[in-house]
């Protein structure tokens, strides 16, 4: 074959094989050749390329490419070089991709060949079809996913006239689907996290008036209308003063709105012509209905009614009030169910406990349901009537059901009403809610004996029945004809066989069993529960009765074996069982529960059948159980810590962990029901291991999740060990009371617990008091810039830490002394004792503690001036607190960046982190949020926001007024007019 056949062969074949191309030109232009990058050449062979790329395939002429590479002035040999750029283009991408015509080129983006911003374009179509569509969830997640095309500057470092008119364009794209994207965030509720965005666009465009109305709106949102306020009359001015026009009408309209406190702002989403459910996350938590549900008609009839009348009025409430075993719960769920689907907007459920001791709180539940409506821990405000509010404006223009079961009273239930048309609250309570204004109440009263014995059939089975109808009448008879007693007592014939039901109805009728309260209040359950509880073999009965004296929400298997002392396969089996017959629920796989009734008559039982040393012997070993898994979890987490070895020695084991991160989660899983545990232990010798228990737990304490269920746990075991004169113990619960308080900012009883603590390890010598109460009385000392004072507690502590060989503790004590040094103004000192720290904790391989540490010295570093220093520190220690589940001291990392960030002139990046703190929340309170809003409106100040600062610094100036704190001085003095300053 000649040489000329031989080149027209292979031609053929390159031309048959076709190389998958990838480009980029939002960001750096970069081009890949089969999965591998290739090398897109000098600077401007990358703006040739961009030309082509962003050409879409046109062919440019040679001339057109000069005057886009170099404008008007192009080299002598402008044409030549374009030729080399190209030449090298083509055998970078291959012959196929870049083809000469009539003197031009073009890339051709045919099957196969991919452009970035070809992706972003096509998601962006897709955003949009979402949008118009109301699946505004989705349109999210799309225009995220356009932006997340970009990477860096459009076009970076590419020259050219051409390449700066598009640079220009897409940034301007870009921005608009940004805009788009914050606009989708507001209408999903989740103007929280959109703050903080926001405030760093308004600073990179100050002009851009449509960043500023999503700053307003997402401010007012969040409560903050003095600061909306305050964007508007920026705004105003700097429009004023750059371009000398006012603001847009939409900008002025919403300034408007906002100092009506429109209602309608309040809602994340606008309605649409039908409900979206994509417009946030849909609850479905209504439990199951029963299947065997009889008779009420009339009852399902009037509630019916009644929820459908939330279409035309505000706030369809009916509340259903009988005693206990009524099934009240029963008729809510299934009139809930059969009117959901009047309710497109999803259903809410909680069980208020207020037939307990301990009913839930409103707080609580309100951050619950908060959570369930798909608002971020971090976003759920701090205040009962905050989240009442929040609660409130996410509810605003939709349809959803609540369904409050298990009232104490109507003070519980108010908060949790959604006061908006179109929802409806659906309460179940023992008590009459009369002074729950504009409800329709309903009186549950007994089953007829017609509907009693049809659901006793349904249960037992029609072939049994209908031979012993007479003794099947005598049953439900005996049963009063209340629903709970009819299905313990059927429940109970079906799971024996053998039985007849006449067998059971002359049980029934021993009023020894019956105990002949079976007809009146409360006590007709318990004569229920007797029924049922007289028939369990020895091992249900004796787990049915010390089960009931946990006072946890729920039990874990494991937590259930230590307390019934057996192994834990046998312990499911067991509370399988009890499932079985309805004595227990299964609230999840390998957790269980018991009804609050139920919980109250296995406590009559345990007290009345069970050995009071019997009682006691298992609720220690419940404790031990929590105290010797939580001290694992504590040596897990800070290895080569000290205080495990000074607490009390425990008889039951506990579990092991492979993991930091899986002890972590069984401490968080197992919060409440661990706190609950310590706070009932008050008798004997427990309460000293519950203190130890406290000790043990501490990360609950500093997470800030479970703070105040820690603090009501340290009170009273606190109490409890000053009655019994137990000084060692009484000193632990102190100081695990004083650091809850500290981290919630209540300084002064942070203070007196500590003081207490301090004085009780004088006389105990208690290793782990001694370091720790001198320790936690200098954090208040700092917090009250008594800086002399708190160099003297920390040297105290460093020594007591020492002297016991509590390497991470003596560590923790440096760190801490150091920030005292920085606040004496030994900023050198303060660095070396921070590194210190840093070293030992490095050494032991700790990660929470470590980030105490660069925490430390990322304060000292800022305060020498070295801030880059200080934000790779405070990077670092952000990750840590994450990866610890510690997210109050994120926000306090997120602070101390933006102090950093301020001092060394960058304004935006410190407003970003001080919003990211206030969302975050930060360890010490109220006083702490005061300090964030000082160094926000520094940022804002400094970036020309001066309105929005000032309304930062008057919240400020409140807080600290309130705390009577000294920072109120230096919040007056940036208020003052700048001619008085």
């Amino acid at each position: 074959m000649d040489a000329e056949g031989h080149t027209a062969r292979t031609g053929q074949q390159s031309e048959g094989r076709r190389h998958r191309l990838r480009f980029a030109v939002l960001g750096p232009v970069r081009a890949w050749r089969d999965g591998e990058q290739t090398g897109a050449g000098s600077p401007q062979q990358r703006a040739l390329l961009a030309a082509l790329l962003l050409r879409r395939g046109q062919t440019a002429t040679a001339q057109e490419l000069v005057d886009a590479l170099w404008g008007e002035e192009p080299p002598q040999r402008a044409l030549a070089a374009l030729r080399t750029y190209a030449s090298r283009l083509r055998k970078a991408l291959g012959a196929e991709a870049l083809t000469s015509e009539s003197g031009g080129y073009a890339i051709r983006l045919g099957p196969g060949t991919e452009l970035d911003a070809d992706t972003a374009a096509a998601r962006a179509a897709e955003a949009e079809k979402a949008a118009a569509a109301g699946d505004r969830a989705r349109a999210r997640e799309l225009y995220d996913a356009a932006l997340a095309c970009w990477e860096g500057e459009t076009l970076a470092s590419v020259p050219g006239p051409y390449a700066e008119n598009q640079r220009t364009r897409l940034e301007e794209w870009r921005l608009s689907l940004l805009e788009h994207r914050l606009d989708l965030d507001l209408q999903l509720g989740l103007h929280a996290e959109a703050v903080s965005e926001l405030t760093a666009l308004t600073a990179a465009h100050p002009l851009r008036e449509r960043l500023r109305e999503l700053l307003m709106l997402a401010l007012y949102r969040g409560g903050r209308q003095a600061e909306a306020l305050a964007v508007y009359a920026d705004t105003r001015r700097l429009l004023a003063e750059e371009l000398g026009v006012d603001p847009c009408p939409e900008l002025a309209e919403l300034q408007r709105r906002i100092l009506q406190a429109d209602e309608e702002l309040a809602r994340p989403a606008e309605e649409t012509g039908a409900p979206s459910t994509a417009t946030f996350v849909r609850p479905a938590q209504l439990p199951a209905t029963v299947p065997d549900f009889t008779g009420r008609a009339a009852f399902v009839t009037e509630l019916s009614a009644q929820l459908l009348t939330a279409e035309s009025r505000i706030m369809a409430v009916s509340a259903v009030a009988g005693i206990g075993g009524v099934g009240k719960t029963t008729l809510a769920i299934h009139v809930a169910h059969t009117a959901r689907d009047r309710f497109p907007d999803g259903q809410l459920y909680i069980d208020l406990q207020g037939a307990g001791h301990r009913p839930a709180e409103p707080k609580a539940v309100l951050g619950a349901f908060l959570r369930a409506l798909g608002t971020a821990d971090h976003s759920i405000p701090e205040g009962a009537e905050e989240r009442a509010a929040l609660y409130r404006s996410l509810l605003a223009g939709r349809r959803v059901l609540i369904l409050l079961d298990n009232a104490r009273d109507a003070a519980q239930i108010r908060p949790l009403l959604p006061g908006t048309e179109g929802c409806a609250a659906l309460i179940t309570s023992r008590m009459r809610m009369m002074g729950l204004a504009g409800a329709h109440l309903v009186d549950l009263d007994v089953m007829s004996p017609e509907e009693a014995m049809t659901l006793f059939t349904r249960i037992v089975g029609a072939e049994r029945v209908g031979v012993e109808r007479e003794a099947a009448m005598d049953v439900v008879a005996a049963c009063g004809f209340l629903p709970l007693a009819i299905r313990v007592a059927a429940a109970r014939l079906a799971a024996r066989r053998t039985w007849t039901v006449s067998t059971l109805a002359r049980k029934l009728a021993d009023e020894r069993r019956r105990l002949d309260e079976l007809q009146a209040g409360d006590l007709a359950v318990k004569a229920t529960f007797e029924l049922g509880y007289s028939q369990l073999e020895d091992g249900q009965a004796r787990a049915f009765r010390l089960l009931g004296l946990a006072d946890g929400p729920d039990i874990s298997v494991h937590a259930a074996a230590a307390l019934l002392d057996r192994d834990p396969e046998e312990t499911e089996d067991l509370l399988e069982s009890l499932v079985d017959i309805s004595l227990l629920e299964s609230a999840a796989p390998g957790r269980y529960r018991f009804h609050d009734l139920v919980r109250l008559y296995a406590r009559a039982c345990a007290e009345r059948d069970e050995p009071a040393a019997e009682r006691a012997a298992a609720l220690s070993r419940l404790l031990d159980f929590y105290l010797a898994t939580a001290a694992g979890v504590f040596a897990l987490a800070r290895p080569g810590d000290r205080t495990v070895a000074h607490l009390a020695a425990t008889e039951y084991p506990g579990l092991a962990f492979d993991s930091r991160a899986a002890a972590l989660d069984w401490l968080f899983a197992e919060a409440d029901c661990l706190l609950a545990c310590a706070e009932q232990s008050t008798g004997g010798d427990a309460p000293g291991r519950a203190a130890d228990l406290l000790i043990a737990a501490k990360d609950l304490a500093d997470s800030g999740i479970h703070s105040l269920r820690y603090e009501r746990a340290a009170i009273a075991v606190s109490e409890a060990t000053q009655v019994l004169g137990d000084a060692l113990s009484e000193g632990r619960a102190r100081i695990a009371l004083a650091q809850v308080h500290t981290v919630a900012g209540n300084l002064d009883s942070s203070e007196a617990n500590s003081r207490r603590a301090m004085e009780l390890a004088s006389l105990t010598g208690d290793p782990v008091v001694g370091g720790c109460a001198p320790n936690e009385r200098g954090i208040v000392a700092l917090f009250h810039h008594h800086r002399s004072a708190a160099e003297q507690y920390f040297t105290q502590a460093l020594n007591a830490f020492r002297a016991d060989g509590n390497r991470p503790s003596e560590a923790s004590a440096l760190c801490n002394l150091s920030r005292a040094r920085l606040a004496l103004g030994r900023t050198d000192d303060a660095i070396r004792l921070a590194r210190q720290g840093v070293a030992v904790y490095s050494e032991l391989g700790m990660t929470m503690r470590l980030a105490n540490a660069r925490y430390a010295l990322a304060m000292a570093l800022t305060g020498a001036g070295r801030t880059d220093e200080a934000l790779d520190q405070l990077t670092q220690a952000l990750g840590l607190f994450h990866d610890s589940r510690q997210p109050m001291w994120e926000g306090s990392t997120h602070l101390r960046m933006a102090e950093a960030h301020l001092a060394a002139h960058r304004p935006a990046q410190a407003a970003i982190h001080a919003e990211q703190a206030l969302a975050l929340r930060v360890i010490g309170g109220d006083w702490r949020r005061g300090n964030v809003l000082m160094a926000l409106g520094r940022a804002l100040d400094a970036l020309d926001q001066t309105d929005r600062a000032r309304a930062c610094w008057q919240e400020a100036l409140g807080i600290f007024d309130a705390q009577k704190s000294p920072e109120a001085d230096e919040a007056r003095r940036l208020l003052m007019p700048p001619t008085a300053a």
